[in-house]
């Protein structure tokens, strides 16, 4: 116990002494640390009668938190006195960056905002999907360009990387008896080396309304009525015939160029129009696949890009600069 006394006293005198921090660190490490005197007392303790070790331990442990809460007192208070003369506190404080959403992440909102007000609910699905779903279910052949490895990324397994949310169509339609209108919101991937134009992620929106006797007109109607809300009343729309293999027929949607009004100019090529994304009407050949009757379900799907759509209404001209998470960019957004 004189050894306990005596330690605290000198642990006392030097801590008071200690007159910056790296005089406050020499002392923790002389009576604290892991070779401090502390220590030694416990390695001393096998010296002691069994029967006294307990005590003896047990007076070592309540010195050691008692020395540890001066010592945390005593380095509040020279830091305290450290800050004080440090710290011009005529200064002005540090600015504060609010955040935002991300500037995708807006005219996502923006898009299923119109859709889920037309009846349009929202769908999610994986994006580690399997061949049988990405390609299979949705008719796309064997022979398929885009089902090669230089287009598509595979995992193992018979996992891929989705290459656009049309699987989310198969899964709901697996599940949910038509009639059915959704959206599928997500991120998808290509084999695409990066550029200004071209990005290996981004970001879609696939949509499916499968329903008795629905046409082409009302695929027609409810894309002008999305285009027009989303950039305008007096957008037009172009319908041009291609090949998909998950509808039929196919066709490529066009828009009245949103900063000439179709005149003509440098970002629609002087065409007047602005290429959006595929539509057409589900190929019966992807209903059978569902058990869907063909002969009494139809319906219609289409597709748009995200960064495509963000890239006109913000003018932006290289798909890069969403994914750099560059604080110059994001905060004008």
């Amino acid at each position: 116990m004189n050894t306990l006394d005596s330690l605290r006293a000198e642990f006392l005198a030097a801590l008071a002494a200690a007159a910056d921090r790296e005089a406050l660190a020499a002392v923790h490490q002389g009576w604290l640390g892991r070779k401090g005197r502390l220590q030694d007392l416990f390695k001393q303790m096998r010296e002691l009668p069994a029967e006294e070790r307990p005590a003896f331990g047990a007076q070592i442990n309540v010195l050691k938190e008692e020395l540890e809460a001066v010592f945390m007192a005593r380095q509040e208070e020279l830091l305290n006195r450290e800050g004080v003369a440090r710290v011009d506190l005529t200064l002005p404080g540090h600015p504060v960056r609010t955040g935002s959403l991300h500037p995708l992440q807006q005219i996502l909102d923006r898009i299923t905002g119109i859709f889920t007000r037309m009846g349009f609910t929202v769908e999610d699905g994986p994006e580690v999907e399997t061949e049988r779903y990405n390609f299979d279910m949705l008719n796309t052949p064997f022979w398929h360009p885009a089902r090669m490895e230089s287009d598509s990324l595979y995992l193992q397994q018979g996992h891929m990387l989705r290459t656009e949310t049309s699987p989310v169509q198969i899964r709901v339609l697996e599940q949910v008896k038509p009639p059915v209108r959704i959206i599928a919101p997500g991120r998808v991937y290509r084999n695409d080396k990066p550029d200004a134009s071209h990005s290996p992620m981004f970001m879609q929106v696939e949509g499916l309304y499968v329903d008795h006797g629905v046409t082409f007109a009302d695929l027609k109607g409810t894309l002008l009525e999305f285009y027009r809300r989303m950039f305008g009343p007096d957008t037009r729309l172009r319908f041009r015939p291609h090949f998909f293999p998950f509808t039929e027929p196919s066709a490529e949607v066009d828009v009245s160029c949103i900063f000439c009004g179709g005149a003509g100019c440098r970002v629609c090529k002087h065409s007047g129009w602005l290429e959006m994304g595929g539509s057409g009407l589900v190929d019966p050949a992807v209903l059978t696949g569902v058990d869907l009757d063909p002969e009494e379900w139809t319906g219609f799907a289409f597709g748009l890009g995200v960064e495509r759509m963000a890239m006109l209404l913000y003018g932006v001209d290289d798909i890069r600069l969403f994914y750099e998470n560059d604080w110059r960019f994001l905060e004008q957004f």
